[in-house]
């Protein structure tokens, strides 16, 4: 088991390695949260969910906005984390087979049933840990799980790949899997939206994305990211993620904010967006 110890690679980067320096990065996330206009449309208090869209950047950037989904938001006991392969290594689909993710203030278990059933129904999921070795975008989520549910387990994939074949048969594995553990189980795509153009242009890519989304269109939005040049990193595990909810029976997808990094540091000539969305 031990081959499995996920150590942390983003701390001291995109949040503290320090215990107590994370709990107030944290504490600050959750306090920009407070007043979220975006969270009106939802019921008062947290709301259970099939799905999530929660981004991944660095706290002081994109962790408001991540605050405001998970303030919202009943962890179940058994979360999926659908990633990005942000560094190209390792296989198009891979989980990361067993074991715990380490963070400065707690550790998260493996769900190991889930990951299993994950691979029994995904046939072209391999069990990996290569692409999961220096990929910040399930690691981020961490400190935020262990800090709302620290008795939270997990099933961590990196999809590497925006075939609309492969994502399909990813949902539709993932939701049978799901089916199969009698479990409720949150499906968290993690994701930033468009990069690195102006204000004005990032937000105008970013609502055209928003909009498939919001429509539940999975497809669809892998083919406005396509054709209109969104390059929103996490759109090919939200593509995933929206097609299983909906095998799942969704209904709605609301958006609970929409910021971009210019909004936190001031500088709108070259941004990167962050959406936070909760599926039901």
């Amino acid at each position: 088991m031990t081959a499995f110890m996920r150590f942390p690679q983003a701390a001291g980067t995109f949040y503290p390695k320090m215990p107590d320096e994370l709990r107030v990065a944290l504490d600050r996330c959750y306090l920009a949260a407070v007043d979220s206009p975006g969270a009106k449309a939802l019921p008062e208090g947290r709301v259970a969910a099939l799905g999530a869209v929660i981004p991944h950047a660095g706290y002081v950037y994109s962790g408001a906005v991540a605050a405001r989904v998970y303030r919202r938001l009943k962890i179940p006991g058994a979360v999926l984390i659908l990633s990005p392969n942000h560094t190209g290594v390792g296989p198009r689909l891979s989980i990361w087979p067993a074991g715990t993710w380490m963070t400065p203030i707690g550790n998260v278990r493996v769900h190991e049933r889930l990951t299993d059933l994950l691979c029994e129904e995904c046939p072209n999921l391999e069990q990996d840990t290569l692409a999961h070795r220096s990929e910040h975008g399930i690691e981020v989520h961490m400190p935020f799980l262990v800090r709302e549910r620290p008795d939270v387990r997990i099933a961590a994939v990196v999809v590497g790949t925006q075939e609309p074949v492969r994502l399909d048969k990813l949902a539709q594995g993932i939701a049978k899997a799901i089916g199969r553990t009698g479990e409720d189980v949150l499906i968290i795509a993690s994701s930033d939206m468009n990069h690195y153009e102006d204000q004005a242009t990032t937000l105008a890519k970013d609502q055209l994305a928003l909009d498939r989304l919001l429509r539940l269109d999975g497809f669809g939005l892998l083919d406005t990211c396509k054709t209109r040049e969104v390059t929103m990193c996490g759109v090919g595990p939200t593509t995933a993620m929206l097609r299983a909810c909906a095998l799942r029976g969704a209904k709605e997808a609301i958006l609970v904010d929409h910021r971009t990094s210019g909004d936190a540091c001031g500088d709108f000539d070259r941004v990167v967006g962050y959406a936070g969305v909760i599926v039901r």
